[in-house]
């Protein structure tokens, strides 16, 4: 019997690369140089796709693969997945929750942490000498006992508020209603009066054309000069333009992001900028938690060959 053709639209680790070859025949889209002719020669057999979070599966690649069945995401965002030509043509849909749940919130209060006291400027305060010929690095600004606000308490927005209990921190959280498992933390309705009462806003929620720039330039002043962003969700979410108007301004005071638009290729302004701590979009980059994603797009993929109910289903 013949392994089923799949399409892997982007990298995935070696790890991963070798498990999914020994099942299915893999055809690999980010190393062909001319796609349309690859589509030519592959789009007939493949039945299921591959991506990540952040690539995705437009309605444009769907169209070109007219057995597609499955579409399994590594990630636990598929926003970039057109959700309605799935639904249409009856293809199938999973990401990996849960699995990066910790690591996606653990580096969110790093980046806090990192942001606040100043550590790679500190670092930097150290190596270059600044500390011998200028003497003590300038203050920053303490976390425990602050006010502290969550956009979103799903999977990681709940992960994140529990730690921050740790910090004895003032904790609200706005979603689109009160959840019952909050265990504490304040519920406030909207995200302008979430980000006036919080010193730090987290972003945590999932991305879709209901939250777009819901981070806009109303609850960039309500957190002001003295307030830190810190965005471990997807770039949409917030209005990019607003946010480097008010960083630059200093109607911010300071941001954390993980996420950009355009990624890996960031709107420049971002580099010239010292109030801001720039990360390469890794919150769930662990070699623990990127074992266990690539794990479910197997589990999820395997299971949907064999005609049982999907691990992880999104549509």
């Amino acid at each position: 019997m013949s392994k089923p053709e799949i399409l892997l639209v982007g990298a995935y680790p070696e790890w991963d690369l070798v498990e999914l070859e020994k099942t299915y025949n893999v055809h690999k889209l980010y190393e062909a140089s001319d796609k349309d002719a690859f589509f030519d020669e592959k789009r007939c057999n493949i039945r299921a796709i591959a991506t990540r979070g952040e690539l995705g599966a437009s309605a444009s690649l769907i169209g070109k693969l007219p057995k597609l069945e499955v579409v399994s995401v590594y990630g636990v965002g598929y926003d970039a997945v057109d959700l309605a030509t799935c639904r249409e043509k009856g293809i199938r849909v999973t990401n990996t929750p849960d699995v990066l749940t910790n690591d996606v919130a653990d580096l969110g209060i790093a980046m806090m942490l990192t942001q606040s006291r100043g550590m790679i400027g500190a670092e930097r305060w150290v190596k270059d000498g600044s500390w011998a010929a200028q003497g003590l690095y300038p203050l920053k600004r303490r976390v425990w006992g602050r006010r502290a606000g969550v956009l979103g308490l799903g999977r990681i927005g709940f992960e994140v508020a529990k730690r921050l209990k740790g910090f004895d921190m003032d904790i609200a959280y706005s979603d689109v209603s009160e959840k019952p498992y909050a265990e504490g933390p304040t519920y406030v309705a909207d995200a302008v009066a979430l980000a006036e009462r919080s010193d730090f806003l987290f972003v945590t929620l999932a991305a879709s054309a209901a939250t777009r720039h819901i981070v806009s330039r109303d609850v960039l002043a309500a957190l002001g000069p003295d307030g830190m962003l810190i965005n471990i969700s997807r770039a949409s979410n917030i209005d990019e333009d607003a946010l480097l108007a008010a960083l630059e301004s200093g109607n911010l005071g300071s941001a954390a992001l993980d996420v950009f638009e355009g990624e890996p290729k960031l709107n420049q302004r971002f580099l010239g900028l010292d109030n801001v701590l720039l990360q390469p979009h890794h919150a769930s980059g662990t070699i623990e938690t990127r074992k266990a994603m690539g794990k479910l797009v197997r589990d999820n993929l395997a299971a949907h060959f064999a005609n049982a109910p999907l691990p992880t289903p999104v549509v």
